[in-house]
């Protein structure tokens, strides 16, 4: 096989090409990890997330395969068990139900159950959320159900360089990892430095300073946070942008450091707000800092209704006048 080039300098990429050239550089950092998923191969994923990857390392190390969730993940299992560093794509959000069993009682409790003693180096690729018109069962945000499930982590890359980073950074964890990619931002493009790492995969990070409101989200909100923190600027109010990066372990500090400046938080994402993890977001800032608030945390979300035709998705998902009008209320409270 020739030479397979990876990304040598810093340069512009969309979201879906960088979490492509991550995985082509994780594979040829270690021959041990491979890629499993419905028509990842020469069709290169819906998405195009893995073109030319099986045409470059060979059918052997990128694997198409039946449309059987449970079935990937299974099998996924297993190969961790036997050393290999298995990356499984999920065509669509709402597909991955069928693998639930698999992924909350086996994938998450491996380790626990020998004590740490077996490694389960698993990272399931998710594409989630909306803002694609598409229909039921492809538009969705599943992360709570992860989030609460001990012995997962869980994952949210917001920019092209996160998104390269991100990926191999869950590649070499241990544990198993659910990478979530915001699919309606997989063109959205960034710069991308293979230089080094932006920061740790468990990092929050702010995005956009600012002093009279804190905006916390992940994924594809972050874009939706600082859109909004654009038009508020222009009306007389500084918001500061919090990306969490990762739901499972949440990193609170930048949160919380936040809101001791600010004293006035808003938690947004797409997922219905009801048993959410802007919910737990919500609480914990309440306990950790509740002296430092100004006002009660607003939360943003989807409804708690099933997610709707596409004819209607606009009514369902939060957008940057939903989160100015959260941020209008905490600012009069």
């Amino acid at each position: 096989m020739t030479e397979i080039q990876t990304l040598a300098e810093r340069t512009e990429l969309p979201i879906a090409r960088a979490i492509n050239e991550g995985l082509r550089t994780a594979m040829v950092e270690n021959d041990r990890v491979l890629l499993m998923g419905e028509d990842i191969g020469p069709l290169g994923g819906v998405f195009r997330v893995t073109d030319r990857l099986q045409a470059d390392f060979g059918s052997a190390r990128v694997l198409d395969t039946p449309l059987a969730e449970a079935g990937i993940v299974g099998s996924a299992i297993g190969l961790a068990l036997r050393g290999y560093r298995p990356v499984v794509e999920i065509q669509f959000d709402g597909f991955i139900f069928p693998a639930f069993n698999q992924i909350t009682t086996q994938l998450a409790k491996i380790r626990a159950r020998h004590d740490g003693a077996v490694s389960m180096p698993v990272v399931i690729r998710v594409p989630y959320g909306g803002h694609i018109n598409s229909i039921e069962h492809h538009e969705e945000s599943p992360e709570a159900y992860f989030a609460h499930t001990a012995g997962l982590r869980v994952v949210a890359p917001s920019t092209a360089n996160d998104a390269y980073w991100m990926i191999q950074q869950a590649i070499a964890s241990d544990d198993p990892v659910l990478f979530f990619e915001p699919k309606a931002k997989y063109w959205q493009k960034g710069p991308v430095d293979p230089s080094a790492p932006a920061a740790a995969l468990h990092e929050s990070r702010v995005a956009r300073a600012g002093t009279d409101c804190t905006v916390v989200g992940f994924g594809a909100m972050v874009t939706t946070l600082l859109q909004a923190a654009e038009i508020a600027q222009s009306e007389g109010t500084s918001l500061e942008v919090i990306d969490l990066r990762t739901v499972s372990p949440i990193d609170y500090e930048p949160v919380l450091a936040s809101v001791r400046k600010t004293g006035r938080l808003v938690v947004a994402q797409e997922a219905s707000g009801n048993a959410s993890v802007g919910s737990e977001i919500a609480a914990t800032v309440a306990e950790r800092a509740f002296y430092s608030l100004q006002a009660p945390v607003l939360r943003v979300s989807g409804y708690d209704v099933p997610f709707p035709a596409a004819a209607i998705e606009p009514m369902f998902l939060p957008d940057a006048d939903r989160v100015l009008e959260a941020v209008d209320r905490t600012m009069h409270y």
